[in-house]
């Protein structure tokens, strides 16, 4: 599983790529290309140059069929994802809930925390 991806996969994510979509690998960007995936520039308007190095780095690693997960800039992950179908990749995205709890403070404020869970990896598409 290719990680095209802002964070770290949590255990649970890991565990499910593992039996859902028969992940056997985990392969993370280099530095220089997790740094560009995280930081796209809000101020351009046309970022599609600005992924050329990742889409080569993609096309020198990566093998038709290898699943790739895709989640960041809204607008860098349409490129990736028909980038991802257009070499015959299979785009997927990590689907999550999302649970709010209240924790009451000693002063009586209440603070509201945001609990995000991972349920499945969905094919982009489908």
């Amino acid at each position: 599983l290719f990680l095209i991806f802002n964070h770290k996969l949590t255990d649970r994510q890991k565990q499910d790529a593992i039996c859902s979509l028969n992940i056997t690998e985990f392969i993370v960007l280099p530095e220089s290309l997790q740094k560009l995936w995280q930081n796209i520039p809000a101020e351009v308007e046309e970022i599609e140059p600005h992924l050329d190095s990742l889409q080569k780095w993609l096309l020198s690693n990566a093998s038709k069929k290898d699943y790739i997960l895709i989640q960041g800039d809204f607008g860098a992950s349409y490129h990736m994802i028909k980038f991802a179908f257009k070499y015959d990749y299979i785009p997927v995205y990590s689907t999550t809930k999302r649970e709010a709890v209240e924790v009451s403070g000693n002063d009586g404020s209440v603070q509201m925390k945001h609990l995000i869970k991972h349920c499945i990896y969905r094919k982009y598409g489908a």
